[in-house]
Order: C-alpha cells, then sequence, then structure tokens
C-alpha cells in the first residue's frame, strides 16, 4: 500500500476562503475535500495518510518559510508520493503546488505530481521541474483531473518508465530522448512538407515556442492637454454588481460614467474580483481605480482631463482570447473618444 500526502490550500481543505488565505500550514491525518476523489481514484493501491493545508496567501507573502513547513509536515508522515491540488487556473495555488511539488522531490527524494491549467503561472514556473497534469481552468474538471493525477502518481510511485508528455496526460517539460522510428527523419520531414502544401493536417516534431509581439504606444506628446482614460481588470463595479460582471473567468467587460465623481466611494463602488482578498479595494475603490489621483492630476494641470467613463473587467482566470478581445473592443471606443493615453490598472 503506496502511503500519499495530499497538500492543499485553505479553500479545498475545507478551512474557509479569502479570509483564511492567511493560515500557517497544518495537518490532518485523512483525506479531505478533494482527496476524497483522490483516494477513490487511487483505489487500493494507495492509501492517503495526511492531508497538508496552506493558506493562498500565507504561501505567497513566505515561500521559503512556508515551503519548508510544509515539507516538515510532509515528511512526518513518511509518504512515498506527494500530491498536490491540482490547481486549475489559480494563480497564488498553482505557484505553491508547483513549490511543494520541486521540494518533496529534491529534499525528501519522493516523487510528485500536481495538475494546473496550462496558463496558470505556476505550469511556467515549474513544469521543466515536476510533473504537471494538464487540466481545466476550473473546479468543474476536478473529477477528470484528480483521476488522472492518481494515475500518473501511481505509476511514478511505481517507478514505471513514462511515456511522452502526450501518451501520459501532464505538461512537456522541455525533456527529448532519442526514439526507434519507422521512417527516418528525412523521409518524416518530407511527408510533412507534403501534407503542409496539400493543406494537409500534419504534427511537427519539434514545436517552436511562439511569442506574441506587442509593439509599444508612442509617448504621449503633451500629458497637460491628453485625455486619460481609466480601465481596471480588479472588477470594480457599483455596489451590488448590479450587471453581474463575473468574480472569475470574465466572458464581457462593463463601462461606467465618470460624470461627477471625485472619488470612488466604498459605499457606492465594490470589487468584486475574486481569487484575493479585495477587503482593502472595498474599504477604498481608488486604491484599484485611482479616480481620486486623476481628479488631482486634472485640477493641477498635469492632464487634460480625465475620459468620462471607466471601464473593468476581472482577471481572474479570464482567458487569453477574452482578454485580447476585450482589449480590442476598448480600444476602438477610446480611439473614437479622441483618447489619448490610458491607465491601465490590476488587483
Amino acid at each position: 500500500m503506496i502511503r500519499v500526502v495530499h497538500y492543499l490550500n485553505q479553500f479545498f481543505g475545507q478551512i474557509g476562503g479569502e479570509d483564511q488565505a492567511g493560515v500557517a500550514p497544518r495537518a490532518v491525518a485523512n483525506p479531505v475535500g478533494p482527496g476524497m476523489a483522490l483516494q477513490a481514484a487511487l483505489g487500493s493501491k494507495a492509501q492517503v495518510v495526511a492531508t497538508v493545508i496552506c493558506g493562498d496567501n500565507y504561501f505567497a507573502e513566505h515561500p521559503q518559510p512556508a515551503t519548508e513547513e510544509v515539507i516538515q509536515l510532509i515528511r512526518s508522515f513518511e509518504p512515498q508520493l506527494v500530491v498536490a491540488g491540482p490547481a486549475f487556473n489559480a494563480g497564488r495555488y498553482g505557484p505553491a503546488c508547483g513549490a511543494v511539488c520541486q521540494a518533496v522531490q529534491s529534499q525528501l527524494g519522493v516523487p510528485a505530481v500536481t495538475g494546473m491549467y496550462p496558463e496558470n503561472p505556476g505550469a511556467e514556473l515549474y513544469r521543466k521541474d515536476i510533473f504537471c497534469v494538464e487540466t481545466g481552468p476550473s473546479a468543474a474538471g476536478m473529477r477528470q483531473a484528480v483521476s488522472a493525477m492518481a494515475v500518473l502518481g501511481l505509476k511514478l510511485a511505481a517507478g514505471e518508465v513514462l511515456g511522452t508528455p502526450e501518451a501520459e496526460g501532464y505538461l512537456p517539460r522541455g525533456i527529448r530522448k532519442n526514439t526507434w522510428a519507422e521512417k527516418t527523419g528525412a523521409a518524416r520531414a518530407a511527408d510533412m512538407l507534403l501534407a503542409k502544401l496539400q493543406g494537409l493536417p500534419y504534427r511537427t516534431e519539434l514545436p517552436m515556442p511562439s511569442f506574441e509581439r506587442v509593439s509599444p504606444a508612442s509617448p504621449v506628446s503633451d500629458l497637460s492637454t491628453a485625455t486619460v482614460a481609466l480601465v481596471t481588470e480588479g472588477g470594480i463595479v457599483p455596489k451590488g454588481n448590479p450587471d453581474r460582471l463575473e468574480s472569475a473567468r470574465a466572458s464581457k467587460f462593463l463601462k461606467y460614467s465618470l460624470e461627477g465623481i471625485e472619488d470612488l466611494s466604498g459605499a457606492e463602488f465594490q470589487s468584486v474580483h475574486g481569487g484575493y482578498s479585495n477587503v482593502f479595494a472595498n474599504e477604498d475603490p481608488d486604491r484599484v481605480l485611482p479616480v481620486d489621483a486623476l481628479r488631482d492630476c486634472e485640477r493641477e494641470g498635469k492632464i487634460g482631463r480625465l475620459y468620462k467613463y471607466f471601464f473593468t473587467t476581472t482577471g481572474n482566470g479570464t482567458t487569453l482570447e477574452n482578454g485580447r478581445k476585450f482589449g480590442q473592443e476598448i480600444a476602438l471606443v477610446l480611439i473614437a473618444d479622441g483618447v489619448q493615453a490610458v491607465i491601465l490598472t490590476s488587483t
């Protein structure tokens, strides 16, 4: 029976939401939350002997001490396999899962596996060093993610030789190995070229990284005469969120008037952005959308004027495709209204 320790954040560890994101690492000697599904997926081959839980904020704000504390707790249960997450597209949880898996492998010599959406920053940070199952963006795919992690984890614990990332379901680690093929490289290359010329599907054996190049905007020649707009992905909306902006995975952006508003009051505006503690943003929404500072700049002649509307959406888990679409649509409106500069704020 393989001994498994499961790492979770405070939410999936059933301690609480953002109000508990600062909790220090702790352990319980049984599966918790997703650990129940993990145990079911592992079957009779392994047992989840403990769950180690740490708050997202605690880990993000104290990465080195938090890692050491988590590793000490994991060590005490003498695991033969560690499973972290899955983290899906959670921006703090992903790097924590990656750091835990990397430390488990290097310090304890124990195999580890996690699961993330490819756009999670943790995947980019740690995919070369750990085994990370590809998941969907949200917990809606929990069952499939846990099942894939269990299968891969059992293979790692058994010391089996793994196949390709495509065959095993983990994110590519940048490792290339020589294998025997039916055709020579020249013949395979010719086949791909012919397929490409004929418009047929083909698959390269050496995918190259693709980087989007964005040309920087020209500097504003004279801010004292410029119209400046405020755009945010910090989820600032009127109190009560009347237009139902999503707290994560936004499907839209919204536009609200700034006419007659000198600063944003917490009684009239709020942040609906998930994935971080928005207590301070709700106390004073100007901390995310600095209307008060721009009004001061307007009065002091540092800018020509503040644009009469602001645009808002949430960046939490929002896809690159939607983000690109939102930006293009907002830009068309701003250009048409003669805006010369934009201040884009985040959380």
